[in-house]
């Protein structure tokens, strides 16, 4: 992509605006907390204290609307917490130049890492940096800077207090995580009704596993809809695709394929139904027509086989789901032991795990690492250019390109534009509404907290939407410490502008390119799916030493790594970088393919046999055979050679000679050998018009 495409395609990204479900109740409750902050400081008579303490209850309220699995008075608090120190630091600093911009280097330097544990604690670091930049232009001493910082955690400290005091759907963000990841499943049911094979994007599971984990405290509070549905929809998933499968499941044609149909569109009725109960706090209501598709057929169950057994499997996991989820709300069940939970670590403990994922971007290649030296230089530079400038107010370069960043190309760019073109869209209306009215201090302070309200109602609709309120948000507060509206809308346009150009200038020079990475990527996401077919052929190769723990590990290294996979592509699709021995049709190949070798090894694992059953020879010798292959072909990809499957296909034909029985695990082995072959094909494509050999599918007509 040339780099006018890119900046047309960021452009366009952060000029989005996106109808997004609104949240009142939550907006009023954080605007209260603004309200009365800033209502307290006017009391005592102190204008510019207000303006200064306001942003600490903004900040604490603005982050409680992001996505995270955190207590929201948890997370309100923390917010007011680095604000307050931060706040503090700077006004020690303050009166020294040289003292403030190594105070503000090194600090943004650690926001900048602070990317590294999570998004949730890289805005918060991006925060404390911006309430370094405003408050610290307000002079005061030591005592005040001291009152400063206890109000801005004050602030808070009301958010949080609100929080509890007047909860708005508690527990929503766990029950909607849960219920997407039913929803999905089925919508995935729906699909395979038509499609056999259709792919399933995991990340509703994903989302749902992180929402499920609670510390002890929440466990002995959790509602009971939410302790074992989400057990349940990761053991229906697999068996959805078993039953379709026309190779493991019923036939493509015939009897048996219309009662697959039946069966997959009733788990779709039902998977929807407890969706919707968890979703809404509601018992599950079922149609008289599912539950009758649920039961056996008076002239006997239609399917032979493997599919029978997916289909008893899907019906006793579907009562379960019903039965798990169908009970009063209100009640609660007795504190489980602490193992059955997946526990989330208190705020204190995740201090080392925090330290430990510092430690890991400690490295030249990596991209969060960059990403914090650049925007300390940026944030030093900006700061340096806005006390030259002949404007006053300017902090405003640096909290303008601070605010921008991000580690990635795209959304740094993305979020320039919309920053740019919101806070002229919002100094512009602010300016106009107080050239016109002249509002006094109360008048200025209401509309202040009328922006806020605007903000935190449409917090999900766009950045530019967002950055047009908090642009009149200031325009406001600045009128009530004394500011003039028309210095105030020329200073803020004209150094937005500068510090926006400034921090994609910043990452022009020194960038972090993510399309150099995707072969990387990919051999990682094939060496995790190769490592979770390994556990589940295994298991078919020795029942008798069955490690499901092991399998369940491998499964979700496998996510892991194809979210990441498609985390890098979704980035690399927004760079100006040509692509280094990985085209973008190779890469949708190398999805396809390993997409298809992860639903094979899926499908193997609702077939597990019994822990009574006779081992496997051959598939024993498969699976020491992949283990060596895939070794090989994890580092061919990264040095851009040819995969070579042929040893493996030669240990599969010898077993498929052996093996009369042509079992569930043989035929499996089959399909992933297919999956392989096309892996190897998508990345025979060579860059820059070079020709190799394609590989044929080999075993094509398993399919």
């Amino acid at each position: 992509m040339t780099w006018s495409s890119a900046l047309k395609k960021t452009a366009r990204s952060g000029l989005t605006v996106e109808r997004a479900e609104l949240t009142p109740l939550i907006a009023v409750r954080g605007t209260v907390g603004v309200a009365l902050v800033i209502g307290f400081c006017l009391w005592r008579g102190d204008p510019t204290l207000a303006v200064s303490s306001a942003f600490g209850a903004f900040a604490a309220g603005t982050v409680t609307f992001q996505r995270s699995w955190r207590p929201r008075p948890v997370l309100a608090l923390a917010v007011a917490g680095g604000l307050a120190l931060s706040t503090f630091l700077g006004y020690l600093a303050a009166a020294h130049l040289l003292a403030f911009l190594l105070l503000l280097a090194g600090w943004t330097f650690l926001a900048g890492l602070a990317w590294a544990i999570g998004p949730i604690s890289g805005l918060v670091g991006t925060q404390t940096v911006s309430i370094m930049l405003v408050t610290v232009t307000l002079p005061t001493s030591v005592l005040g800077a001291l009152e400063h910082a206890a109000l801005i955690a004050f602030g808070g400290l009301i958010q949080a207090t609100l929080i509890i005091v007047f909860p708005v759907r508690p527990w929503g963000v766990q029950r909607d995580a849960l219920a997407d990841a039913l929803a999905a499943e089925a919508d995935y049911a729906r699909r395979l009704r038509h499609d056999p094979v259709a792919p399933f994007d995991p990340q509703p599971l994903m989302d749902a596993r992180l929402a499920s984990a609670v510390t002890p405290r929440q466990a002995k509070r959790r509602p009971v809809q939410l302790h074992g549905p989400r057990g349940i929809a990761e053991q229906i998933r697999p068996v959805l695709a078993s039953l379709a499968d026309p190779v493991v499941g019923a036939p493509l044609e015939g009897p048996e394929r219309d009662r697959t149909r039946d069966l997959l569109g009733a788990a779709a009725a039902v998977l929807d139904a407890v969706a919707h109960a968890i979703r809404h706090d509601r018992p599950v209501r079922l149609t008289p027509e599912t539950m009758a598709t649920l039961e056996v057929p008076p002239s006997g169950p239609l399917l032979t086989g493997a599919a029978r057994r997916s289909a008893y499997r899907l019906i006793a996991l579907l009562a379960d789901a019903v039965e798990s989820s169908d009970e009063p709300v209100e009640s609660t069940r007795p504190t489980a032991e602490p193992e059955r939970h997946l526990l989330r670590p208190s705020v204190p403990r995740l201090i080392p795990g925090a330290l430990r994922s510092v430690h890991r971007e400690l490295r030249r290649s990596s991209r969060i690492l960059r990403h914090a030296l650049r925007v300390s230089a940026v944030a030093s530079a900006g700061y340096l250019l806005g006390t030259v400038l002949p404007f006053g107010h300017g902090y405003w370069v640096p909290l303008a390109a601070v605010m921008v960043m991000r580690p990635d190309f795209g959304q740094t760019y993305s979020r320039g534009v919309a920053r740019f073109c919101g806070t002229l869209v919002g100094v512009t209306i602010g300016g106009a509404l107080m050239a016109l009215f002249h509002p006094g201090i109360y008048v200025a302070a209401a509309l202040a907290v009328c922006c806020v309200l605007l903000m935190y109602l449409l917090m999900h609709t766009g950045l530019s939407v967002t950055t047009a309120c908090v642009a009149a948000y200031v325009v406001f507060l600045l009128g009530i410490a004394g500011a003039g509206w028309e210095q105030t809308v020329l200073e803020r346009v004209v150094l937005t502008l500068v510090g926006g150009l400034l921090a994609m200038a910043a990452y022009a020079l020194f960038p972090t390119w993510e399309t150099p990475r995707l072969r990387r990527r990919l051999a990682e996401w094939l060496d995790a799916n190769g490592r979770y077919a390994l556990a589940v052929f295994e298991l078919h190769a020795r029942p008798a030493e069955r490690r499901p723990r092991q399998v369940r590990d491998a499964l979700l290294d496998s996510r892991a790594a194809r979210a990441a996979w498609e985390e890098s592509v979704e980035r690399a699709e927004k760079e100006p970088v040509r692509h280094r021995g990985l085209s973008r049709s190779s890469a949708t190949a190398a999805t396809t393919a390993l997409t298809t070798m992860g639903r094979v090894a899926m499908i193997l694992e609702a077939h597990l046999p019994k822990k009574d059953a006779e081992p496997s020879v051959g598939a024993t010798a498969f699976a020491y055979e992949l283990r060596e292959s895939l070794e090989r072909a994890t580092q061919a990809v990264v040095d851009r050679e040819e995969l070579d499957w042929s040893e493996l296909r030669a240990v599969w034909e010898r077993w498929d000679a052996e093996d009369e029985s042509q079992g569930v695990a043989l035929r499996g082995a089959d399909l992933l050998l297919d999956a392989l072959d096309d892996l190897a094909h998508a990345l025979s494509r060579g860059p820059g018009g070079r020709n190799r050999a394609a590989r044929g599918r080999l075993g094509s007509s398993s399919r």
